[in-house]
């Protein structure tokens, strides 16, 4: 069974946002359906984008899990985004969660050490 994912970020300020998360995924958006949506491809049938609906903004929370963090996250720094937030849970695993312009909440999670 073939699955394909979008996950969607509400966002006030679509430029902004836009900047923002050009910034964080380090690219600009694979393709831009029309004049409120960008849209990144993560991996292959995977997605995640952004959608101007203020009325919902700031309520979204992402984790998306990569094959080398550390790496990742030093990416994001070179670019000038620092997380919100480290964790590292019991078992060992790690997320580090950054925060866009409207307080949603999208994570990097990374095998443990």
């Amino acid at each position: 069974m073939a699955v394909d994912l979008f996950a969607g970020i509400p966002v006030t300020d679509y430029p902004t946002a836009l900047s923002w998360y050009e910034t964080l995924l380090g690219a600009p958006p694979a393709f831009i359906p029309n004049d409120t949506e960008a849209v990144w491809e993560l991996a292959e049938h995977r997605y995640v984008y952004i959608e101007l609906l203020p009325e919902h903004a700031g309520h979204a929370r992402h984790t998306v899990f990569v094959g080398d963090l550390d790496a990742r996250v030093a990416a994001t720094a070179e670019r000038g985004l620092e997380p919100a937030r480290r964790e590292t849970y019991d078992n060992g695993v790690r997320k580090i969660t950054y925060v866009d312009p409207d307080g949603n909440e999208i994570g990097f999670g990374g095998e443990p050490l």
